[in-house]
């Protein structure tokens, strides 16, 4: 038996196929890469517009509940506890909130309009609140300005 050094090498050249498919995991692991990088971006951007989302809510809330304590004031005034009707004059006048954490960077206006119908008055309150935070001051489209406005009717027959 002799040995034929031709036996030993392999019938195809393997070699060929290996080096036309070496940069063919780069490619791939940049287009992974790239993909990771856009699913993180847009879960970035899905989280910020979350948060904002949620800032506006709160600031909705205390805008409308300023709304609210400013009618309710007016109907104080309105209709005084030791009896009678105050002043409705058509006017719009501001009510200043109390100085609490939750009227923080919040102004109200009232305004009281009497409506009569034959012999009876009714009163039309509309209390307008606008709660607002970080630079409102000059242009809004380049400023980082949160500002939310809530309006609230009432109405009320006095006696």
């Amino acid at each position: 038996m002799s040995h034929n050094p031709q036996s030993t090498k392999p019938r195809f050249n393997t070699s060929f196929p290996l080096r036309s498919q070496q940069g063919s995991a780069l490619v791939i692991a940049v287009f992974v890469l790239l993909v990771m990088f856009l699913l993180a971006g847009s879960l970035i951007r899905m989280l910020e517009d979350g948060d904002e989302a949620v800032n506006v809510e709160v600031w909705g809330a205390r805008a409308l509940f300023s709304a609210n304590s400013g009618a309710d004031a007016e109907l104080a005034v309105l209709f005084p506890v030791a009896g009678g009707i105050g002043v409705c004059n058509s006017t719009t006048h501001a009510w200043t909130p109390p100085t609490t954490i939750g009227f923080h960077g919040c102004s109200v206006s009232v305004t009281c309009t009497p409506i009569t119908a034959g012999v009876t008055t009714q009163y039309k309150i509309v209390s307008n609140a606008v709660c607002e935070t970080g630079n409102c001051t000059g242009n809004a489209a380049i400023t980082d300005c949160l500002r939310v406005n809530r309006q609230v009717e009432v109405e009320a027959r006095g006696n």
